[in-house]
């Protein structure tokens, strides 16, 4: 495992589920479009049926200086010899330029605990050596022992709707070294009832899962504030919406909480590539040079 300080994400990114359906030519079009605008991370998680290590070498191949992270692949759907060898072939294609991110993730497995399920999985990957190309990896980590798992058996964390006030704590708990990434949705609608509207839609799965629920609760959120789609609280602390300006200065939030970077998900667009305008924007308002083509 290659430590993340060779890495320069740049402080923010892009994160999506856009490219779950595209076609492979306009995944290239965007993909290659956002790298131009000088954004330097294109996240993306395993879902739609297209296997995640594949897809990530297929985005390495379309860029040249972008970083492609796997956000999450889950660690279910392949083995760990598997995902190592996939990992390594990728770091000497395109060195520096892979991130492997892991989860848990999935169906519920009732019975299997996910920091155990995560450790022995990174004991199989551990096992096969550290002989050939550098293969970077970051976990999915809330609670305060994946952290520490993150901290000590990867080169940090990748987190998922999460409060600035988590980036804080996580950072504690890491560290100043471990790299610390954290995915924040953001909806642009500065109309109160359409935004919040909009942001239960999106928060709506994740309000039932139990892994999520907890993490919620581990967040300070009472029971009566995670039900019937989320309290207006917990709505505008995990989706940030309004005009570009007001969305970008919250981003910078979590940087002053201690992130390293900052995985931008547009939320309450249509699937197929409509994201594109608004990632536009926010590359204006947060890269260096304005994003500028």
């Amino acid at each position: 495992m290659g430590a993340i300080d060779d890495l320069d994400l740049g402080t923010y990114g892009i994160y999506t589920f856009d490219f779950e359906h595209l076609p492979a030519a306009r995944m290239r079009e965007s993909v290659r479009e956002l790298e131009e605008r000088g954004w330097r991370a294109f996240w993306f998680p395993e879902a739609g049926g297209r296997e995640a290590l594949t897809q990530a070498g297929y985005l390495l191949s379309c860029t040249e200086r972008m970083h492609i992270v796997n956000g999450i692949a889950q660690i279910w759907p392949r083995e760990a010899s598997a995902a190592y060898g996939a990992a390594r072939l990728l770091a000497d294609a395109y060195p520096g330029r892979h991130v492997l991110g892991l989860g848990f993730g999935g169906a519920k497995r009732p019975g299997v605990k996910p920091l155990a399920a995560m450790a022995a999985y990174l004991d199989e990957l551990d096992a096969y050596g550290a002989d050939g190309p550098a293969t970077h990896r970051v976990l999915a980590a809330y609670g305060p022992r994946m952290l520490e798992l993150a901290r000590d058996r990867a080169a940090g964390a990748h987190t998922y709707h999460v409060t600035v006030e988590h980036t804080a704590q996580a950072r504690e708990i890491l560290g100043p070294d471990a790299f610390l990434a954290v995915e924040h949705a953001v909806l642009f609608e500065s109309d109160p009832g359409r935004a919040r509207a909009a942001a239960r839609e999106h928060l709506g799965p994740y309000l039932a899962t139990p892994y999520n629920l907890a993490k919620f609760r581990r967040l300070g959120y009472a029971e009566e504030e995670l039900a019937h789609g989320g309290s207006d609280r917990l709505v505008d602390d995990l989706v940030f919406w309004g005009d570009v300006d007001t969305v970008a200065g919250k981003l910078r939030a979590h940087v002053g909480a201690g992130a390293d970077h900052v995985a931008v998900q547009v939320i309450g667009t249509a699937p197929g590539g409509s994201a594109m305008p608004h990632w536009r924007a926010l590359g204006e308002a947060l890269l260096p040079g304005g994003g500028g083509a």
